[in-house]
């Protein structure tokens, strides 16, 4: 039995059109009827990753690799075990295989799990005359982190929309220095997040509770923490542009970094995203390249 040609036709487009779309295709294609203050992130919560934001019943995985390189990181041997309470700067590199999964579970509430694996050298300074080894490399299973996410105010004429975040860290390689995490550390946070005709700007700042460090005999203490002043710009529907500007985690308001990214919506289901770091204080990292692929599940 031969069959038309139009069926035919029709019914391969019914094939393709199940195989290839992703239920955020006609998201994506109503985007553009959103007001131009809400187009570069699609009315979602913020996630912790920079330039994304999570919407409900939407499912994100993230797997990333990062490398630092910093030819001055401050270090002292106090807390090595070694010698003197002095702070030297030493040759440190790190390359560090993530993942990040992220979940919304309403309009106004998202959670986040991230885990790393990381390998690190610190090369000490010459002036060094303690004990210290000439070279420390460290890897294994580094960061265990979770998050919760929470918009407190929806952006409405005027308004910014503000949010707010709890961090929080579990202890993990107690005995190394370079990627371990000694306790659980809890960081709330808040930020407001503002869109405009020709971009979207995030401000946000977290909260650091600071315990005692056997090493040095600080005192326990609350800083100020991580603080970023971000810019999100929708080139097209598949392009956009991230600009940032952050520093100031482990409570010195010290260590800023000039960030850049962008990010390409492969499909409805796939994005690429590339990023870039350069320090632009002496105590930051001098250079943070990072790729990834964000795979996004089907809203519900």
């Amino acid at each position: 039995m031969r069959i038309p040609v139009a069926v035919a036709k029709s019914a391969l487009a019914l094939v393709f059109s199940l195989g290839f779309a992703h239920p955020c295709t006609p998201v994506l294609a109503q985007q553009d009827l959103l007001p131009r203050s809400s187009r570069d992130k699609q009315t979602g919560i913020p996630a912790s990753i920079f330039g994304t934001y999570i919407h409900r019943g939407e499912f994100l995985l993230y797997p990333f690799y990062e490398y630092v390189s910093d030819h001055n990181k401050e270090y002292n041997p106090a807390l090595f075990g070694f010698g003197p309470n002095e702070d030297f700067r030493g040759r440190y590199r790190s390359s560090s295989a993530q993942v990040f999964v992220g979940y919304g579970v309403t309009d106004g509430l998202a959670v986040e799990m991230e885990a790393s694996y990381a390998r690190a050298t610190l090369e000490k300074s010459s002036a060094d005359t303690t004990p210290t080894p000439a070279r420390i490399e460290e890897s294994g299973l580094a960061d265990l982190e979770g998050q919760i996410r929470m918009r407190l105010t929806q952006e409405s004429g005027r308004r910014p929309e503000i949010f707010g975040f709890l961090e929080i860290t579990a202890p993990s390689q107690r005995s190394k220095l370079l990627i371990g995490n000694s306790d659980w550390d809890f960081k709330p946070g808040i930020g407001v997040v503002r869109g405009f005709s020709w971009g979207t700007m995030t401000v946000r700042t977290a909260f650091e509770y600071n315990r005692e460090q056997s090493a040095l005999k600080e005192p326990a203490h609350l800083d100020i923490g991580e603080t970023s002043v971000e810019y999100l710009r929708r080139l097209s529907p598949s392009w956009r542009l991230n600009l940032g500007f952050e520093g100031g985690e482990g409570g010195a308001p010290d260590e800023w970094e000039l960030r850049s990214g962008l990010q390409w919506r492969m499909t409805g289901a796939l994005l690429l995203k590339l990023e870039n770091s350069v320090g632009v204080s002496s105590k930051a990292p001098d250079w943070t390249p990072h790729v990834g692929l964000m795979f996004s599940l089907p809203r519900r």
